[in-house]
């Protein structure tokens, strides 16, 4: 395999993207490149400082991520949420506070942060990962496609498109998209575009301390929801959660200001010790979002049955999170669709 030129093209080194590629590699097909255009691996699973400000949790139904994690011999463990919660639902009332039922499992985190999960499916792979090239354009030639990145052409049979529909438009292809398919892929709302996360690490869990969980669910306020987010080993104590949105129109320093306060409230001054304070906006990451964000609060519509074709008279298919009909949206979407892509195309 020379450098430019692969049997297939995987576009997009996010968790479908990665799942693929591992699919490939142990069925025995290791004729294929990762193209991705940040500079790093994991696309919307992003951990920093021990904490995840993209894709976090998952739940005992998620079958696709429990049985990648076992293959892979990645662990996982149950998310803290022991003591009292507290609820703000109300300016005008004071906040409640509740405890979750003890017989009731909570979501699972993945240890070492869900980069760990990242990281081990690419490192089979990782020589045929190339990183800070964006694909511009996937046009049809006698033998396969050509993929015109940044970087220049690469050459291919196939190419699997793994990134968010709505940011896959910003590809030319030759020849086109059926137009319907275009107006889906613009209309697929990206999982995580429009989320603002923050994380704030401590010496000391003080809130396990005060018996609380750490957890905070806010329909007003700076924070519409926080949680423990302390490691597996409990020898590194973290808070974590989504702002809320409205924030996104003030300056950094108000917004710290304002969740600080909003959870000194609520969790007591200790908030205010902190070590480190992080935020991660996702409206601003030009891979995951554009111009044009908009906020969903429902589940989105995913896995439309437009993204199971192959299109580019047969080279081209869409994979990711947002194209799977099951748990689409969710890392258990994206891992499935990722194996239902390298199966497919492996077949074609």
């Amino acid at each position: 395999m020379t450098n430019n030129t692969a049997k297939y093209i995987i576009v997009g080194a996010g968790l479908s993207g990665l799942t693929s590629a591992y699919v490939l590699n142990k069925q025995g097909e290791t004729d294929f490149l990762v193209l991705e255009s940040r500079n790093r691996i994991g696309g919307r699973i992003l951990t920093d400082n021990n904490i995840d400000f993209g894709a976090t949790w998952f739940q005992n139904h998620h079958q696709n991520v429990i049985d990648l994690l076992d293959e892979i011999d990645v662990d996982k463990f149950h998310q803290f949420n022991k003591g009292k919660s507290v609820l703000v639902y109300s300016t005008m009332a004071p906040a409640h506070y509740f405890e979750n039922d003890p017989s009731t499992p909570s979501a699972f985190r993945i240890a070492g942060g869900t980069t760990a999960m990242i990281q081990e499916l690419a490192k089979t792979n990782a020589d045929k990962i190339k990183t800070k090239t964006t694909v511009l354009e996937v046009n049809e030639n006698d033998n396969g496609v050509s993929v015109i990145t940044d970087k220049g052409e690469f050459k291919a049979e196939k190419v699997i498109i793994t990134i968010p529909p709505r940011i896959a438009t910003r590809i030319s292809f030759s020849p086109g998209l059926p137009e319907m398919l275009t107006k889906t892929m613009e209309n697929t709302h990206t999982w995580m575009s429009n989320a603002i996360k923050v994380g704030i690490t401590f010496k000391n869990p003080f809130w396990k301390d005060k018996k609380l969980s750490g957890t905070l669910i806010g329909q007003v306020g700076a924070v519409t929801e926080l949680y423990d987010h302390s490691n597996i080993n409990e020898d590194r104590f973290a808070l974590m959660g989504f702002v809320n949105e409205g924030l996104r129109d003030v300056s950094e320093k108000e917004r710290k200001t304002r969740i600080l306060e909003h959870l000194q409230k609520f969790l007591g001054a200790e908030v205010l010790d902190y070590i480190t304070y992080q935020e991660k906006d996702w409206s601003q990451d030009k891979n995951t979002s554009c111009d044009t964000i908009k906020s969903i609060y429902m589940s989105p519509r995913y896995g439309d049955s437009k993204f199971k074709e192959f299109y580019v008279n047969g080279k081209v298919l869409f994979s990711g999170a947002e194209t799977s009909p099951v748990y689409g949206g969710y890392m258990d979407g994206a891992i499935y669709s990722g194996v239902v892509a390298a199966k497919n195309i492996l077949e074609k």
